[in-house]
C-alpha cells in the first residue's frame, strides 16, 4: 500500500522504533545462587514536572483561547495516519481506524465546552435539532475556528430522518496528499469519530461517517468538500418522535 504524504509529516513517519525485552538490558546479581533481572522501565516510572503539577491542574477555563499552529497539527496528523495505515489492509479499515481515534475526544469534548459555558447557559442539547446545531457552531467553532458551512435534512424519502453537516475546507484534509489508487480515501473520518463521540456522550447515539462531495473538474470551487452524515439510531428517533407528540 503506497504511503500517505502529508505536509509537515517528512519521512519520520516510516521509522520503526525496536524494543528488547526488559530483563535482557538490565542489572543482574546473584542472589541465593539465581540471576535476578532489573527492568530499567520498572526503576523509572512516570515522570513528573519539578513543581509536581500535570496538566489535568490546569483550570479548564485558562486554556480556552489556546490555538495550536497549522504546522504542528499537520505534522501529529499526518503521523497519525501513517500510524494508522501501517496497521490496516484497505481504505475503510484506515478510516475506521481514523474514526475510532476521534471518538474518545468527542466524549470528552461535548463536556468541557459545557463546562465553559457561562452558569445560564449550561443546558445540554435535549433533541436533534438542538444537538446538530451545538456541532455545526460550537464544536466547529472551537476546533477550527469558525462554525460549519451548513446543516441539513435528508429530502431521500428512503432515509429521511439522515441529516448531513457540510465542511467545504476540512482543516484535517489540507495536507494529506491521497495517492491515485487510494482516491476514495478522506481522512476527515477522524472529525467523523469526534461528531459521533459527541453524539454518544450528549445521549443520542448514531454512526457517523465521512464522504467527499467536492468534484474534481478544473474551476470548481471546493474540490475538498467534505459531508458529515450522521444517521441516528433507532431508539433516538423514537424519544424524538414521543417528545414531538408531548
Amino acid at each position: 500500500m503506497a504511503h500517505l504524504l502529508a505536509g509537515g509529516g517528512g519521512g519520520r513517519g516510516k521509522q520503526q522504533a525496536t524494543t528488547t525485552g526488559g530483563g535482557s538490558s538490565g542489572a543482574k546479581g546473584d542472589h541465593g545462587g539465581h540471576q535476578i533481572g532489573v527492568s530499567s522501565a520498572s526503576r523509572e516510572g512516570l515522570r513528573y514536572p519539578s513543581n509536581g503539577k500535570t496538566i489535568y491542574h490546569r483550570p479548564l477555563n485558562r486554556s480556552k483561547t489556546a490555538e495550536l499552529s497549522q504546522a504542528s497539527f499537520a505534522y501529529l496528523f499526518s503521523e497519525m495516519v501513517s500510524y494508522a495505515q501501517r496497521r490496516v489492509t484497505g481504505i475503510q479499515d484506515l478510516e475506521k481506524r481514523l474514526n475510532l481515534q476521534g471518538h474518545p475526544i468527542g466524549l470528552k469534548l461535548l463536556d468541557l465546552l459545557l463546562i465553559r459555558e457561562p452558569a445560564r447557559n449550561q443546558t445540554r442539547p435535549l433533541n436533534i435539532i438542538s444537538l446538530l446545531h451545538f456541532i455545526k457552531i460550537n464544536v466547529w467553532q472551537h476546533l477550527f475556528g469558525r462554525q460549519a458551512d451548513r446543516l441539513e435534512k435528508s429530502l431521500n424519502l428512503e432515509t429521511p430522518d439522515d441529516y448531513m453537516i457540510y465542511d467545504n475546507e476540512p482543516l484535517v484534509n489540507a495536507y494529506i496528499s491521497v495517492p491515485r489508487e487510494m482516491s476514495h480515501l478522506n481522512c476527515a473520518a477522524y472529525v467523523a469519530g469526534i461528531i459521533e463521540g459527541v453524539c454518544d456522550g450528549g445521549g443520542f447515539p448514531a454512526r457517523v461517517t465521512a464522504h467527499t462531495v467536492g468534484g474534481k473538474e478544473e474551476g470548481e470551487m471546493w474540490p475538498g468538500k467534505t459531508v458529515f452524515l450522521v444517521k441516528f439510531q433507532a431508539e433516538v428517533l423514537e424519544r424524538e418522535a414521543l417528545i414531538g407528540k408531548g
